[in-house]
């Protein structure tokens, strides 16, 4: 057993000035501490008071991941008293600014594991020392080619892996003990981080092909050999390997893919929620996505999934989703189609002037959309004359701006409500106040994948999920669709983030019993419910 400052320095053993008096002398660490012993919500309030004094969000999660690194404990218990104020702040949109200043700021390295594609033979060696001898039934592994809304940050965007575990934990009571966040660090394009003396990752150009994906593969074969029950989850890979790596490893390990997977489940928990609403039918609508990369491609296979899932033909459904992109609607014909773009490109004869079809406003005039979800990273790409026309073909426009950060948004709620007069059902990808449009109080759906992935995850592992399936995938998506008001004027049409915790535990049971009745659990799982509770981690001071 560790004891003095071997234990004060352990993150997940450190209790800090919450040692008993009877701990300070069984551990050593009699004088070590201020005399005073307090309890978890005095420490708690202690920190929350420093929090609102700090002057910035980025002081804030300094801060706040300074707690993170010496008493997993108190961070997670401070994280659930506060959610909604600190999701934010510990996630996006802040986390983008942390992974820009990353090695500016670099103090230590947060449990993380840092594998470099110069060194292939050190992954195993690196993720022994990372683990320490814990078990690890999760980890969040990103290359950083794709983070959020900012790009290519090399090994910056670890910090994307350790703010996804933190969300884990706070949402679904993931065990911190358990998680293990992994950076793949391939080298950057960004010239700025090449050109920065103080840049902590390799100093080339990224390596792509044959080496790239050997690279992933030992990774991904080493971290599953080592760790039997692991629930794999890959983060902002770029839009030329997200799919490649997804597929290759989905029927053999759980894995999952948040920007793919995640926001198609999320979307489609939102699209539901709004049919819901107008009380209309999804095999009524026409869908049109503009922005048609990792996450756009996800979103699109997602709802077209449901549509055959609800018994509409799979000619019938093809004929129903537009893909918008910067060269405009997307055509069989075009030679730069992705894989995930194909299956949703049109044929030209289907128009009259197909080769006007150039921008997101001739598609919108031509198809005449029912959902038009944004992914683009255009800010203010739905304009109000895009807007204007889609409601005037469509009795209740569900319109999903989801590109973040705040600047990158296709549209603001206010703009949508107000170009529709009330009539848009309406969903974003950053946090947004409520609208007063009329009368009526219009509550903002948050289309946030923290929404999901964290029962999602706490779901597969509480059973021991041998893979990610469709079917787990489309009760997660359902599962949410209880938890929203119809009834009310102005309804959201997701849940909100204030209720994380309550409908992360409603999405892993969902998945869970999804799990078992396909035959997918390795554990013994006669009350899935049950397996999920006592999964849960809270954080409360345990006996050492």
């Amino acid at each position: 057993m560790k004891t003095a400052y071997a234990l004060l320095n352990d993150p997940f053993l450190n209790k800090g000035t919450a040692f008993t008096m009877e701990e300070r002398e069984e551990y050593n660490l009699a004088g070590l501490l201020p005399p005073v012993v307090q309890t978890i919500e005095e420490q708690a309030r202690q920190a929350y008071e420093n929090v609102c004094r700090k002057t910035s969000d980025i002081e804030k999660r300094h801060y706040l991941m300074d707690i993170f690194g010496r008493n997993r404990t108190l961070f997670y218990y401070l994280f659930s008293q506060h959610i909604v104020e600190f999701m934010p702040i510990v996630y996006d949109p802040v986390v983008a600014e942390a992974i820009e200043q990353y090695s500016e700021f670099y103090v230590e390295p947060q449990n993380a594991a840092y594998l470099s594609i110069d060194h292939p033979e050190d992954i195993k060696k690196t993720l022994i020392n990372a683990a320490n001898g814990r078990e690890i039934n999760l980890i969040v592994v990103t290359d950083a080619e794709m983070i959020l809304g900012i790009g290519d940050w090399g090994t910056n965007g670890v910090e994307i892996s350790v703010g996804k575990l933190a969300v884990y934990t706070a949402a679904a009571g993931i065990d911190p003990n358990k998680v293990l966040p992994v950076v793949l660090d391939v080298g950057t394009n960004r010239q700025s981080l090449l050109n920065d003396p103080l840049y902590l990752g390799n100093r080339h150009e990224r390596v792509r092909g044959d080496r790239y994906y050997e690279f992933v593969d030992r990774f991904v074969k080493t971290a599953e050999e080592m760790f039997p029950h692991l629930y794999l989850h890959f983060e902002d890979f770029g839009r030329s390997n997200a799919a490649v790596i997804l597929n290759k490893y989905k029927d053999t390990y759980t894995v999952f893919n948040d920007d793919i997977e995640g926001t198609g489940i999320i979307s489609l928990a939102g699209i539901l929620g709004a049919l819901k609403i107008s009380g209309q039918k999804l095999r009524e609508q026409i869908y049109m996505c503009f922005g048609a990369g990792t996450a756009g491609c996800g979103i699109a296979n997602r709802v077209y999934q449901e549509m055959l899932d609800q018994g509409v033909p799979e000619d019938e459904a093809r004929k129903k989703f537009y893909l918008v992109d910067k060269q405009g609607l997307l055509f069989d014909d075009m030679d730069d189609l992705t894989p995930e773009q194909k299956p949703f490109a049109r044929k030209r004869s289907e128009f009259e002037k197909a080769d006007d079809l150039r921008t997101l406003a001739a598609a919108v005039k031509a198809v005449h959309p029912t959902i038009l979800v944004g992914t683009s990273t255009q800010g203010g790409a739905f304009t109000e004359e895009i807007v204007k026309e889609m409601a005037s073909h469509a009795k209740r426009p569900i319109i999903f701006p989801l590109s973040n950060p705040t600047e990158l948004a296709e549209a603001k709620a206010t703009d949508l409500i107000a170009w529709t007069d009330g009539k848009a059902l309406v969903a974003t990808g950053i946090p947004s106040k409520s609208v007063e449009y009329n009368g009526v109080t219009y509550e903002i759906g948050q289309a946030n994948n923290a929404l999901i992935y964290p029962g999602l995850g706490l779901g597969a592992i509480s059973v021991g999920a041998k893979r990610m399936t469709d079917g787990m995938i489309s009760k997660a998506a359902h599962s949410l669709g209880g938890i929203i008001d119809v009834t009310k004027p102005g309804a959201a049409v997701l849940p909100p983030v204030s209720e994380l915790t309550k409908f992360s535990e409603t999405v892993a049971v969902a998945v869970a019993t999804e799990a078992v009745k396909e035959g997918l659990n390795t554990v013994n799982a006669d009350n899935p419910a049950e397996n999920v509770k006592a999964n849960k981690w809270y954080p409360v001071y345990k006996t050492i």
